[in-house]
Parts: C-alpha cells; structure tokens; sequence
C-alpha cells in the first residue's frame, strides 16, 4: 500500500507515495495529486529508497565516558542525566544559561515543543535554529514590510507570470522541481522571459533569456537602481502605493542617492548597461512579474536590506496578491518555514508573535498556562556558539544538525562545544564532527519513520508519514522533549498522547486571540497565520490530512494567495517600503586575501551529506569536493586544474581539487558545503567562513569571504575502489565516497611509500596475496603504480598511484565491481589503466536518475548529430526523469558542436 508522504530535503516540498514491495525493498515516486510537484521528483527525491538502510544509525542511548568513549545505556538512564544536566545548571547560572540548537529537518511538531519548553517553562529564548542560516534574512524583510513572516505566493503563479527573475539561486540545482516548472512555462506559445541574477553562471542560465553576473554584494544597489528606474519611467502603481503602503518617499530617496544613474548601477554591479537596462525595461513592461530569491540573497551582511529592496520593487509597482506576481523566497529546507511558524527562532514566538511584544508574551503564556515566559531575545546562532566559548552558556541540546560543519568560523564552534559542560545531541546517526563532542547521544526517528508536518516555502502543509518501524530504541523527537521537560518538574503543559494532540494545540494556539476587531474587551491582534479550520481534527481527520495552504479557513479551506485586498499586517493595515541604503560586504578582499569564497550546493547532495552519501545514485556526477576559479586566478595562484590547492581565510583553511568551470567570475572562487570530516580529510568549508552576521537578522555572510589559495603540494595522487570500509586517516588528503558494491577513495600524500606493493596490500587488508589473485603493475621511472585484489575471479579492490593527477577513468573500473566474474581481459586492463574495448569508460555521471555518463552522451551526440536535449533523451532516457541534468545536457551539445567547428 501506498503511504502518502513528503520529502525530506528541500522547501518544495514535494509529495511522495512510498511503500514496501514483497521483498521488503522500499519504493519511492512522485505523488501526482501533491500540488507542489504533481507527480516530478528530482534525483535526491528518487533516490531516498537507497538511503533509509541503517548502516551508520544511531539505535540506542549513549553516554560518553570520562575517557572519551561512547557506551550504551537505557533511556531511563539518558533522559535523567539530560534532566539533571540542564536542571543543575538552571539552579545555579538561571535558565539563560542553557540552550537549544534546533533544525529545519524537524518537523512542526518537534520544534511547538521544544520550543514550548525553551520560552514558556525553562524561561529561555537561547532556542534558535539552522534555519537562521539561510532564510532569517527573508523573514527579517518580510516583518519589516508586510507586517508578519509572509510569503505572498504560491507556485502556480510561476505559470502565470509574463517575467521571472531569480536572484542568488541556482534553482536549476537547489530547487529542481521548482525549475522544472519555469521550464514548462517557457514551452508556451508566450513563454515567460527568465532573468538569472547571480555572480556564477550555474546551470540555472542555460534556460535563463539574460543573466547578470553582478559582484557578490552588489544586489542592493542593482534594485534600488530598478526602484529609481521604475518611479522615473512611470512604472508606479500610485494608487497602491498611496492606499496600501508609507514610506515610499524616504525608500525612493535611498534609491536616487545610491543608484538613480543606471550608467554607475552598471559599473558598480559589474554588468553591461545594456542588459542593466533590459532588466530594468522587461520589469517595468511585464506587470505579471515574480522575483524568487534565495540564499544568494539571504546569506549576506546586507541580507535583510536585500530582501526589502526586492520587495520595494514590487510594492512600487502593486504587483503583490495577485495571480502571476509577486516576491517569492525559496526556503532551503524541508520545514524552515514550519518551524519559523511555531517560533523556532530565538527573536520570534510561536504562532506568528513576537518576543519583544509584551502583549504577545502575556496570549501565549495565556494560552500554554505556563510558569513563565523568556522576557528578551535569545541568542542567534553565531552569538549563542561564541556564548557558549565564554562559558556564558554551559549547557546545550543540539537536534538534527551539524554544526561543526555548517556553521561559519566552524573551527570556533569546536572550542565551544569543547569547553561547553553538557552537550546533548538528538540524532539519526552516531558519527558526526559534532557528536565527537557530545556527552549524551539520543536516537531520533528519520524520515520515513517519523510522523508529523512540514511547511513548505509556499506556506503548504503537508504530511510526513510513517511507512517504516522505528530501528532500534529510536524516538520520535517531540517525545524525548516531553520526557526531559517532566523530569525538569514540568508535568502540566507536556502530556502529549500522539503528534495529533501536539499539531491541533499548534493549530489552536495560532487562532487563539488572533482576530481584526477588539473582542472581549482585548486588542485586536489580527495575524495571517491562521489554522482555525485545522483546531479541531479528530485523529483520523489529522491522518488523512491533505495538503493545504495557510491560512486555513473555518470551513478548511486553504488560501493560495495573501494581499490581493492590499491589506497587510501590520497595525494600520498597510505595507512599509523600507529605505536599502547600499553598502559593500563588512570584509573585503586585500593583498592577503585577494579572492572572494562564494558557497553553495551541488546538485545531488545535500547538507553535510548523512542522507545522499549513502546513495551511490547520487556520489557519481560530483564526487569530491572542489574550488572553482576563474583561469586566470589560477595561474596567478599558482594551482592547476585536477591537482590540490589549499583555501585560508582568517578564519580557518581547508583542501580540495581545482576545477575551472567557466561559469566563476575572475577574482572569486566558489566551494560546496557540503562535504564534512565523515567524507573527507579537511575539507570543512565552514571553518573559513567569515562570520559577521546582518545586523536585522543574525544571517551569516556565507558569500563573501575574502581568501586566498595556493598549492597543496604532494608527491603522489591515487585512488582505490573497496568493497569493505578502509582507513584512510593519516594520509595528506582524501575523500571517500559510497559506490555501487564499493567504497571510493581519492588520495594524496606528501611523501610516497618506499615500497608501494607493500603499502599497498596493508592499506587494502590484503593479509596473504598467495591466497587469491594479486595484480600489481609499477613504473618506477614514471611514479606509476597499479594493484586489484581478485577473490575467486571478483575483484575486491584497486588501487591506481602517480605522480600526476590525470588518473585511470573511476567509472570504468566502478563497472568491474557489479559482476560476479573478471575477464581475462578485464585483468589485463586492470594492469594496462584503460577498458580493453573503446565505449566501455562512460564517463563521469550527468543523468544520475539513469545512470549516464558524460563520454557516452558526447559519443551519442556525434554519432547522431543530437541538437537538444529531447532528442538526446530518446535516444539515452538522459534528461527524462526530474530535468535536473537538462542544462549539462545543452552544454555538452553546445561544446560537441563547438568541436565539429573548430
């Protein structure tokens, strides 16, 4: 039977239908009655099936031991030392000096009470979570102007709208489905135009009409040029301005000072006037516009003014509320808007109140019938790690997150957490760089085991659902809260049956007081989320519940959009145009730190990889982790492609592989987040990451931190292939990754073994290599060395050294691991470095939903003379599943093409 889900990655928040087959396999596909993805999943979504096996699962309780290590206890024992931990600190430093850490990777339910017991009963606002990583600063702009935490839009609007501009987002990649409905939009007769405002050119261009690859923080001064543009142009929409909005005059102003000459809005952005003014043009024609932005505007110093000044424009123009138009935040993950709902954040209270309105505190104490209520704002969450650094905060509970990787100035975060008296991490894996430091680990439910809803960026809820047993003596996360809460002596407020009664009290507290008239004698205290048509749903109503968008209505009914009676939620009813003066990153580039690290995702992984890295789907189109620079950067720096390089800011440092894609603006390097201690050496972007936050918002300054780069040096590369775990600590440099039958692993040293068939067979475990078959091959002349380990005529491992960097293709030897039996041939190619028939090396993966490689789509491309990416879909399937693939798919036909040429 099929069990109606939804996925755990991104803020789509697409539908799945999962169930168990005969076997006992799990199967996953799009649910095409979901409205968010109507049936599409991306290659991340496809692949989840392969990775919900419990290899690497935390099962049960563990306590760290004076001596370091982790021994397994019962949970009686973990949730009373949890208890005594946060209750003994409470005692003696108050209840300020005790945190949470939370995550977008909850579900609404967990964060109502963990949250619930943060603010209404410890009496803390130390909660925030690592949403405040990537979407504070569009809930920052959206209170300041709108009154509340609104996104206005839904995504049928992306089919509406006439123009589509998406600013610091590489949708085609972070949010797959979400681009592959742009892209259907521009099969129409009258496609939209699509304009890519982002410093890399990213997948996300191919499909995009004009991209403005404008300096990293430059986003301010770009729209408050459009502002003054629109206003000078007579673009304004006077009668909604005048009627629905204040401060226009003051935001205008700003707007001519910093950028009423589009010719100096130009050089400063780094863009050509001309496409400047195209944008300018195609904004002010198009009145069914919509603006999606993300992290590339978010992650920033300036990110709160960034928002606004992308919501002025639309404010300017009354194009809000209406089908086809509007600003639109794309949320990284699965449950940030969620958990933003319930008050996850240490500046905000459940149900859309705020911290600092002494009105709001008194309804919800109210309403929860709590002891107490935090009184001022916890600390977000770079200050809260530097807090706890200064012993200021000594105890912590970390749920669902990594912050030892994901953090800013992540090296700091480790001398926090290792000075930090009681660490508590609720998790679904044991081995994390941050459960290294935990005293108490406590085994969560992962998705697919767990119950509960998520929110997505177009403000729909939806059901996760359970369609596997709980491994082990894992629990859902809402519980264990409940359970410590009670031993902190909180017996009333924390007596939850099921997740239901957590949902319809979260439902309850949202319609609570909440109304556009004084009534009985109170305020009016009218909030836009709503759940009052969702606050009373007996169990079954709950277990079927639909997918629905808030508000919800009396009757149930959900509103797919907000402000089109150009009433906002503020006070008097009327939206802020909010002044952006421009200004430049906090930190600049300098002769010691000539470059600008841009972060971001790859296509198919996510966060600090827990998840995807198990699925071997998803490790072939990006292996290892890389630094894009522009050609003429490298040179300067001294690196070359396929070798190492080493990046330092004042921060921190890390290694990785150069790469030059041509998509990366000279004088900037770009570096995914995504790759931790688990799966590589030193690779932790985060511990470079310059840590000066927006002032408004909290959000780090992921985009722009000055660097510098140089070599790695080593004295040989390699890799070997494994089907059981090796250990390659030690070694200078490597990466390692999960295959198909195999582990991967990428290597590098300094110094090279003085006998390599000796290092060799110690590396790969070969005890006694007269006992099966030991292939070895070595140049001494060249620094060349390959080795493979046959059992019974199936290969076991391999291992390829040189000097060089330019190794043996991985993807041929990948297809050894898959049969039963080697050829004769097989082992000869083993020895000689290269397959024994042409067409056998694939290539690295590009349609990772089918499996096909880059070399046999440019053989295909050349032998047929395929002109678009249709045609190579059916002559491969590449391309025919989620489209993520689709835009390298252009680009291979572009570069085959430019071949034939030449």
């Amino acid at each position: 039977m099929n069990v109606a889900t939804t996925c755990p990655y991104c803020g789509v928040g697409c539908g799945l239908l999962a169930r168990i087959d005969a076997s006992g396999a799990v199967q996953v596909e799009g649910d095409a009655r979901h409205p968010a993805n109507h049936g599409r999943l991306c290659v991340k979504g496809s692949a989840l099936a392969e990775t919900v096996d419990l290899r690497g699962r935390l099962l049960h309780p563990l306590l760290r031991t004076s001596g370091g290590s982790l021994r397994r206890t019962s949970w009686n024992d973990a949730l009373d030392r949890v208890a005594k931990g946060f209750g003994k600190v409470i005692e003696q430093h108050g209840p300020d000096a005790v945190a949470f850490y939370v995550s977008g990777q909850l579900l609404t339910e967990d964060y109502y009470v963990v949250n619930k017991l943060a603010k209404g009963y410890i009496g803390t606002a130390n909660i925030d979570t690592n949403s405040r990583l990537c979407m504070s600063s569009a809930v920052a702009g959206h209170k300041r102007a709108f009154g509340e935490d609104i996104v206005p839009g839904c995504y049928d609007d992306l089919e509406l709208a006439e123009l589509i501009v998406l600013v610091g987002s590489n949708t085609a990649w972070c949010h797959p489905i979400v681009y592959q409905r742009i892209a259907k939009a521009k099969e129409r007769s009258a496609p939209p135009r699509v304009v890519v405002i982002d410093p890399r050119h990213t997948a996300t261009c191919e499909s995009a009409d004009l991209h403005l690859p404008i300096k990293p923080g430059t986003d301010v001064w770009l729209f408050n040029g459009l502002v003054a543009f629109l206003f000078q142009h007579g673009a304004m929409d006077t009668h909604f301005v005048d009627t629905h909005t204040q401060g226009f005059e003051a935001a205008l102003a700003a707007a001519q000072t910093d950028a009423g000459d589009p010719a100096e809005v130009a050089r400063i952005c780094g863009v050509k006037l001309v496409d400047l003014l195209a944008f300018y043009a195609w904004f002010a024609r198009c009145e069914r516009t919509v603006s999606l932005f993300s992290q590339g505007v978010n992650q920033s110093s300036s990110g709160t003014d960034k928002v606004n000044a992308i919501i002025n424009c639309h404010l300017l123009t009354g194009r809000i509320g209406k089908p086809g138009m509007g600003p639109f935040s794309l949320t990284g993950q699965p449950n940030a808007m969620g958990g933003r709902e319930v008050g996850g954040l240490a500046n905000m209270l459940a149900a859309h109140m705020e911290l600092d309105n002494p009105m709001h505190r008194q309804i919800v104490q109210s309403f929860w019938q709590s002891p107490c209520m935090a009184e001022r704002v916890g600390l977000k969450a770079v200050d809260l790690f530097r807090a706890i650094e200064e012993g200021r905060v000594k105890a912590l509970w970390i749920m669902a997150t990594n912050p030892v990787v994901s953090l800013p100035d992540a090296d700091q975060v480790k001398r926090a957490l290792a000075r930090c008296e009681c660490v508590v991490s609720s998790d679904i894996v044991t081995h994390t760089d941050t459960n290294a430091f935990a005293h108490v680990l406590l085994p969560a439910l992962g998705w697919g085991e767990k119950d509960g809803t998520v929110t997505n960026s177009a403000r729909c809820i939806s059901r996760q659902r359970a369609f596997l047993p709980a491994p082990g003596e894992a629990r859902a996360d809402w519980h264990i809260v409940c359970e410590v809460a009670r031993r902190l002596g909180f017996t009333q407020g924390f007596q939850f049956e099921d997740v239901h009664a957590v949902f319809v009290e979260h439902a309850r507290l949202t319609a609570f007081r909440n109304h556009d008239v004084q009534a009985d004698g109170l305020p009016a205290t009218r909030r836009l989320l709503n759940l009052q048509g969702l606050a009373h749903v007996d169990r079954q109503a709950y277990a079927s519940l639909s997918p629905v968008q808030w508000p919800v209505t009396s009757d149930g009914e959900g509103v797919a959009r907000l402000f089109a009676d150009g009433r906002f939620s503020h006070v008097d009813g009327r939206a802020r145009f909010v002044p952006t003066p421009a200004r430049m990153p906090a930190h600049a580039a300098d002769r010691h730190y000539p470059l600008i690290l841009n972060t971001g995702r790859v296509r198919d992984q996510w966060h600090s990889m827990t998840r995807t890295g198990k699925a071997p789907r998803l490790t072939g189109h990006i292996a290892e982790p890389f630094i894009d620079m522009h050609p003429h950067d490298a040179l300067r720096c001294g690196v070359r492609e396929g070798e190492l390089a080493r990046v330092q800011s004042r921060w921190g440092a890390m290694v990785a592989r150069v790469k030059q894609s041509g998509g990366v603006l000279a004088g900037n390097v770009f570096v995914p987040i995504h790759w931790s201690g688990q799966f590589a050496s030193d690779a932790r972007v985060g511990s470079l990451v310059n840590p000066v936050v927006d002032p408004i918002s909290g959000e780090p300054e992921f985009k722009h931190t000055p660097v510098q780069v140089e070599p790695f040096p080593v004295r040989w590369y390699g890799f070997a292939l494994s089907r059981r775990a090796l250990a390659p600590e030690g070694l200078s440099y490597w990466t390692s990754i999960q295959g198909d039958c195999f582990r991967r692993y990428e290597l590098a040293h300094r110094e090279r073994p003085p006998e390599c068939g000796a290092w060799a067979r110690t590396w790969l475990g070969v005890s006694d290599p007269d006992a099966a078959d030991w292939l070895e091959y070595e140049d001494r002349s060249t620094g060349v060395y390959r080795a493979a380990y046959v059992i019974e005529g199936r290969i076991e491992s391999c291992m390829f050294l040189s000097s060089r960097a330019d190794l043996p293709s991985r993807h041929w030897l990948a297809s050894l691991f898959v049969r039963d039996q080697l050829e004769e041939a097989d082992r000869m190619a083993l020895l000689i470095g290269e397959p024994a028939e042409p067409g056998v090396a694939t290539g690295p993966t590009v349609c990772s939903c089918f499996g096909v490689g880059r070399d046999t789509l440019c053989e295909a491309i050349r032998a047929h003379g395929l002109e678009t990416p249709a045609q190579i879909t059916a002559h491969l399937r590449a391309g025919g599943n989620c489209g993520s693939c689709v835009p390298e798919l252009r680009q291979l036909i572009a570069q085959v093409q430019g071949q034939a040429d030449a």
